[in-house]
This record gives C-alpha cells, sequence and structure tokens, in this order.
C-alpha cells in the first residue's frame, strides 16, 4: 500500500498533531516526504521524535524506510515498458481470454479507486455552463483527452482541446477565467510540461485543476483540485487505460444527462451543421 493511500485511510485515528503533518505530506505529495526529518518537523511545527513515531504509526520501521517508499513510488511513476517487461507476468493459457480477465481486474479496482461523491462533484464542474472547459493529456494519454473532448463538444459549449505544442498554450492560458476548468490527463511517464502549464492556470488565471491520473501521481497532483487516481498496471510492457477510459466514457454520459433537454438540442443542432463529405447523387 502507497503512503498516500495510508495516510487517508488512517486520517480518523490522527491527532491534531498527525493531521498536521498528513496534510503537509499530502499538499506537496510524494516530495515533501522526502525532506530531511529537521525540516519536516519544522515545516509542521513538531519535532523530529514526534515525526518519527508518526512514520511508526503508519506502518514503517523509521523515516528511512518512510523515504525508500516515496522513493520507490517515484521509480514507479517513471517506469517504461522496457522496465515494465522485465518485470511483467505472462498471461497464462489463451492469450486474450487471460488479457481481458485482466482488463476485467481493473475495472473493478476502478470502481473502487473514485468514489460516488468525486465522481459527481467532477460532473458538476463539467457541467456548469458557466465555466468554460479546457482539455489536454500527455503524449500517449492525450487520446483519452481527445475522445472526451469530441464528445463534450457535442453536449455543451465552450469545451478547448489544447493541441500539444506548448507555444500555443499562451493563448490558451489567456483565455482562462476564474473557475474555469482545466482537465488534465497525464500517466507515468509524466510530462513536465503539463504540471507547468496547470501551475499556471492555477496560479495566474485561478482555473480550477482536473487531474486524471495513475496511483503514482502525476506532478500535476500538487496544483489539483481534484485527482481522478485510476489503475493501469496490467501486469504486462504496456499500460493499461481500460479503466481511464471507462470512467471518461461515465463522465460524458453523465454530463450529458444532466441536462438532457440542452444536450438534446446541441446535438440535433451540431449534427445539422454537418458539412457531408464523398460521393452524392447532386451534380456538380
Amino acid at each position: 500500500m502507497d503512503v498516500k493511500t495510508r495516510l487517508e485511510n488512517m486520517s480518523p485515528e490522527f491527532t491534531a498533531t498527525e493531521r498536521r503533518l498528513s496534510a503537509l505530506l499530502l499538499m506537496d505529495y510524494p516530495f515533501a516526504g522526502l525532506l530531511p526529518i529537521q525540516e519536516l518537523a519544522s515545516n509542521t511545527k513538531t519535532s523530529p521524535p514526534t515525526v518519527s513515531r508518526f512514520v511508526s504509526k503508519l506502518g514503517f520501521s523509521g523515516f528511512q524506510e518512510f523515504q525508500r517508499q516515496l522513493i520507490e513510488e517515484l521509480k514507479e511513476g517513471q517506469r517504461s515498458p522496457v522496465d515494465l517487461q522485465k518485470t511483467s507476468a505472462p498471461v497464462q493459457g489463451a492469450f486474450l481470454a487471460g488479457f481481458l480477465d485482466r482488463a476485467e481486474d481493473i475495472l473493478e479496482t476502478t470502481k473502487a479507486s473514485v468514489t460516488e461523491v468525486q465522481f459527481e462533484k467532477v460532473c458538476g464542474l463539467l457541467s456548469d455552463p458557466k465555466r468554460s472547459i479546457y482539455i489536454i493529456g500527455g503524449r500517449m494519454s492525450d487520446t483519452i483527452a481527445s475522445y472526451i473532448s469530441r464528445h463534450l463538444r457535442q453536449v455543451r459549449v465552450k469545451v478547448f482541446q489544447l493541441p500539444p505544442d506548448p507555444e500555443v498554450w499562451p493563448e490558451y492560458l489567456l483565455r482562462m477565467r476564474p473557475r474555469d476548468i482545466l482537465l488534465v490527463v497525464d500517466f507515468r511517464r509524466y510530462q513536465v510540461s503539463l504540471a507547468k502549464l496547470a501551475n499556471k492556470a492555477h496560479r495566474e488565471r485561478h482555473a480550477q485543476i482536473v487531474l486524471m491520473t495513475d496511483p503514482w501521481l502525476s506532478p500535476v497532483a500538487k496544483n489539483a483540485n481534484e485527482v481522478l487516481t485510476v489503475p493501469i498496471d496490467s501486469g504486462t510492457l504496456w499500460d493499461s487505460y481500460t479503466g481511464a477510459l471507462a470512467l471518461m466514457e461515465a463522465i460524458v454520459t453523465r454530463v450529458a444527462e444532466n441536462n438532457w433537454d440542452q444536450t438534446k438540442g446541441r446535438i440535433e443542432a451540431w449534427d445539422a451543421s454537418r458539412i457531408e463529405f464523398g460521393d452524392t447523387n447532386e451534380e456538380n
């Protein structure tokens, strides 16, 4: 179990001092936990012995083991397909059936990873017609960003997908108003430019950041208002986006149904405005 999950699961048991330590660790996770113990104690107005007792309560033998766990989590977030293949587990029996069984396991874990409360909150943000929605993904995950972008544009107005070229991003940043939404999809190996974009959107434009990422957390999480974590480890050399895509499909459907009359009218107008290409029976 990663440190973040331990902190969240054990939060009801924490004292006031422990809650202060937990809040600081989660605020800049996992980097806050990699500070020297003296600095961590100073930042939380506690003492090194208090920090040591706290990490012991989390189940670690000491502060060094606690930090080793955080470092391992950081390494996990940077594993390439070559790294993953070394520790992959071969699919047993019929390959397709075995692989789909793993995908089914990922879907089951996704259900447990995102609560109904958080799901409804994110859908509510994306349904709010007063907010513009800006969407972007990473090198591979931009496929998922494109999926939700194409659907949301048919459902509601003011939806924009940022292109991959950072030179164009200032145009979109300057459009953002306070409380607009920047939806970022970023899985390992994380894209540093997306974290910089989210930081600017949050601090300079006062946009709200919604992040979809994996359990090891994209650096975008530091500025995110909502973080949707989904499992991606399929036990093969490739990470699986099965859970991420299913969650996006659920979000799109929920947003569309939140205001069906408006959605219906926009889809009808969208379809009526399509330009058909290809052969026709009309003469040139």
